[in-house]
């Protein structure tokens, strides 16, 4: 699956849209109260016939909790470091019977890696080159991921994938507010 945000300052309120006809899959919602982000939604724009958009997961950012399908779990028992001091590297698993995701950001980009008969194999790449240019405009974020990445996490990655970022903006727009007013 390939995808892009239609919204390049904005992912955590955008709709991501097929890359080969841009029709809407997935959207980002998010929303704020007066201590900054509260809730993000990821609905399903293509829900089962006869229904509106169905919510498929959530960040809940105060009580740093990821929801899939309706199952809340808590960020630091999903999320691990390993290796050195200057490891870049986060490591994220839904369950134990689950892969587990390496996510690293290099070049612009994330990139997700799982490890499969001793070698790592990228699932999925999100691509978020927002810089300010001064005479032309950024590229849309996009997404990738493989078959395998999309058959077994695909709402659980699109959501570490989003939360990750996010996090890197507060990082980076740390001298503004709480985060929230640099998307």
């Amino acid at each position: 699956m390939e995808a892009r945000f239609d919204n390049k300052a904005n992912i955590l309120n955008a709709s991501m849209l097929a890359a080969h006809d841009n029709s809407a899959i997935y959207r980002f919602k998010t929303n704020f109260s007066f201590r900054g982000r509260d809730i993000t939604l990821l609905q399903d724009m293509n829900p089962a016939l006869g229904s509106d958009a169905a919510t498929v997961g959530a960040i809940h950012w105060r009580d740093k909790v990821i929801e899939v399908n309706g199952h809340k779990k808590k960020v630091s028992d999903l999320k691990t470091k390993k290796g050195g001091f200057m490891s870049k590297a986060r490591y994220w698993r839904w369950t134990a019977e689950r892969r587990e995701y390496e996510l690293k950001f290099v070049n612009d980009e994330w990139a997700s890696t799982v490890k499969s008969d001793g070698t790592s194999k990228v699932v999925g790449r999100f691509a978020v080159p927002y810089r300010p240019h001064l005479f032309t405009k950024p590229p849309d974020p996009l997404l990738s991921m493989t078959r395998t990445a999309l058959a077994e996490d695909e709402v659980f990655l699109l959501l570490v994938l989003v939360y990750s970022e996010a996090k890197r903006q507060d990082d980076t727009n740390s001298s503004v507010g709480n985060g929230s007013e640099g998307w």
